[in-house]
């Protein structure tokens, strides 16, 4: 059973969830919680792996086990790819997060991503990490080049503000926070990731705009089932897991937006701005310009157009707002 896991949610109608986490033979078991309530409490049969807590740049007690323990959660290094042509396990409507570098593109199936959060390629001669955590519903494209060399990212099966901590593999594992897009401790304490361009779409979008595209393909080595998702009933669900602070009633928690951020300005632009119909949002951040495209019909926001220094990223309402507080929201 090494490297599997499952996460059974409550139905809709319900209130509680019951995560089991069954890692190298191990049963990780989390007591029924309300899913708006304090933190869920881990019954841990085998001790987390440590990692290097010097230089914490964020409470070490708002870090909190997700359930799976490091690397139960197995991201994916050089993952192999298939033709659009072959790629016949994705349908239309499909969720993909899209990078294109130089004349390289590729797609990432979301149902891929949900069940490794991160993935660590090569695109256009770049060294990249595709990151999905599903919990806050969030994608991230870094450039792994860093300071501190090219590094390649796990899951730690930590999170802060209900959001996944990754970890580099190295002597000394440094956590790295997804929504921060920084490192939280050891020695990349406060050192930032580049974002960069990408797009959460449709497999249909994706391919239409990128006819030459490659895609992730399903053959990654741990014969998982990637048409089930186990976070539908997280998704039903209007409350979270996990604390987050802080947090707002300006929208729904779960509202899906797009966040754009520069070095001192930040801005969300959620699917509810739209009223339900296909459109697009042209601003401004920082006196840079951008358009945002919503399709309706599949309930995606992406970014059509950005000035260079604009950097964005998809997710949760509560997510974005938790990790930029100070952010600005477009309103009609």
């Amino acid at each position: 059973m090494s490297g599997i896991y499952r996460f059974v949610l409550a139905g809709a109608a319900a209130t509680a969830a019951l995560v089991l986490a069954i890692v190298g033979g191990s049963t990780w078991l989390v007591s029924d919680q309300q899913l708006d309530g304090p933190p869920v409490r881990l019954i841990q049969r085998r001790a987390t792996p440590g990692f290097d807590m010097r230089n914490l740049t964020i409470p070490a007690n708002e870090i909190h086990h997700g359930g799976p323990p490091k690397d139960g959660i197995p991201a994916i290094t050089d993952p192999k790819t298939v033709s659009a042509n072959r790629a016949t396990f994705l349908a239309p409507q499909d969720r993909v997060v899209g990078v294109a570098i130089g004349t390289e593109s590729r797609a990432y199936p979301i149902s891929i991503l949900t069940q490794h959060e991160i993935v660590n390629d090569v695109v256009g001669g770049i060294p990249i990490a595709v990151t999905y955590c599903p919990l806050c519903d969030s994608v991230v494209v870094f450039d792994r080049r860093t300071p501190l060399g090219v590094k390649e990212f796990g899951v730690s099966g930590l999170l802060y503000n209900s959001n996944v901590l990754m970890y580099d593999r190295s002597e000394r594992e440094s956590l790295w926070s997804q929504m921060l897009m920084q490192g939280v401790s050891g020695p990349a304490a406060g050192m930032r990731l580049q974002a960069l361009p990408m797009e959460l779409t449709t497999w249909q979008a994706w391919r239409a705009q990128h006819p030459d595209t490659d895609v992730m393909s399903i053959d990654t080595g741990y014969g998982r089932n990637y048409r089930q998702n186990p976070y539908v009933g997280y998704f039903r669900q209007p409350g979270l897991m996990f604390p987050v602070q802080p947090r707002t009633n300006a929208l729904p928690l779960k509202e899906p937006v797009l966040g754009i951020w520069t070095d001192s300005a930040a801005l969300a632009v959620p699917a509810s701005y739209f009223g339900g119909q296909s459109g697009v949002y042209a601003g401004t951040l920082d006196g840079k310009s951008f358009e945002v495209e919503y399709d309706a019909t599949d309930g995606v926001l992406r970014m059509r157009s950005a000035d260079d220094g604009l950097s964005w990223a998809n997710s949760f309402w509560f997510a974005w707002y938790a990790f930029h507080p100070n952010t600005q929201l477009a309103r009609r």
